[in-house]
């Protein structure tokens, strides 16, 4: 499959509400996409890259600049996707950016030999179930009412982001309102240390499917100490970059449950190969989202239909972020996504919409 350019488009989408969580708050997502042509078709990438380099080291202008560059350069005269992530292999880092660039090569991959995303990965179902994401309130009040507007749209897991001096009421406060038959779990984003260790043991008693990356995410060994203070099982988000680093904290103990973000992981090849790790060693893992559009979407709910993540994932609808979607948008029927079956991702951008929230796009011919 021979590539003849590759277009890096950025583009600004306004979020329905402000979404925050410890590391700061987002009003605005700012997407860099990566489209790749070739003779017989174009697939499309989306980089989850956050405008400041906050959740990870990465952000979009910096993955941008190595994929200009770095990256597209060094693509082989006939690439498909494997060979473009060995290409890419000898640059440190940037898994946001090879995430983009490796996807978008699959896509159109894929696309020319008519087979869709989800059928190469490995999916065994046709729709998936879904969780969603509640980002830190003003209040108690606030979040309750939010929570009460997921349940009733049909989300089967509600995901509550929690920082110090916002977590042991608010959960208390939704268990409470909802009941034990609430499948509910929190995610910390790192935001606290080993010495909060029996603080965050005392979130044991509201039942929780998980706690998310509760510690730093360089330190396999104090989240393999906190997992043996709590009753409630820990799990890894930005902790695991790579098949390797989560054999790691299995090995260790760190980490009984894994959330495959293949932004972070450096694309769907690499969050495939931890997901037959962990299946292999019994542990459970789900698709985490980084405030994907409907591109995005549509690869994630593709991975998130293959047999070991046993967990919903936070594949939301596409009006859980944005008003309009770049693509026809993901809706929610009973608690589930459809797996899109057509060619490569099996969406396209609605091209007068791809147009009006272009900031700027930018050709690179090979």
């Amino acid at each position: 499959m021979k590539i003849t350019g590759v277009e890096l488009r950025r583009i600004a989408m306004p979020l329905v509400a402000p979404f925050r969580t410890s590391f700061g708050t987002e009003t605005t997502r700012e997407v860099l996409l990566v489209r790749v042509v070739t003779a017989d078709a174009e697939g499309w990438g989306e980089c989850v890259a956050m405008a400041e380099p906050r959740y990870s080291s990465e952000y979009a202008d910096g993955a941008a600049d190595v994929l200009r560059r770095f990256l597209i350069p060094v693509l082989p005269g006939q690439a498909d996707a494997q060979a473009a992530g060995r290409a890419m292999e000898p640059f440190k880092g940037h898994r946001m950016a090879k995430a983009a660039l490796e996807t978008a090569v699959l896509d159109a991959q894929l696309r020319a030999r008519g087979e869709s995303f989800g059928s190469f990965l490995g999916a065994s179902r046709d729709r998936v179930p879904c969780g969603v994401s509640v980002g830190i309130m003003d209040s108690v009040p606030e979040l309750l009412d939010a929570v009460t507007g997921y349940v009733e749209e049909g989300y089967l897991r509600i995901k509550l982001k929690i920082e110090p001096g916002w977590d042991l009421a608010p959960v208390r406060a939704v268990r409470e309102r909802f009941g034990e038959d609430l499948l509910l779990q929190v995610d910390a984003n790192a935001a606290y240390t080993l010495a909060d260790a029996h603080h965050l043991a005392r979130l044991d008693e509201f039942g929780l499917l998980l706690v998310e990356q509760p510690l730093a995410d360089d330190d396999l060994v104090q989240h393999a100490r906190l997992a043996k203070l709590m009753r409630t099982p820990i799990c890894l988000d930005e902790s695991i970059e790579s098949a390797a680093h989560a054999a790691a904290a299995i090995s260790l103990g760190a980490c009984s449950i894994v959330n495959v973000k293949p932004g972070r992981v450096g694309g769907y090849l690499e969050a495939r190969r931890i997901h037959e790790l962990c299946r292999a060693h019994g542990v459970a893992v789900w698709c985490g989202g980084m405030l994907e559009t409907g591109l995005g979407r549509a690869a994630n709910v593709a991975l998130a239909a293959l047999p070991g993540f046993i967990l919903p994932g936070d594949t939301s609808g596409s009006g859980r972020y944005y008003a309009t979607d770049i693509t026809p948008p993901f809706v929610l029927d009973d608690g589930h996504l459809p797996v899109p079956a057509g060619a490569g991702l099996g969406v396209d951008p609605v091209p007068e919409i791809l147009r009006e929230v272009t900031v700027s796009a930018e050709w690179i011919a090979l």
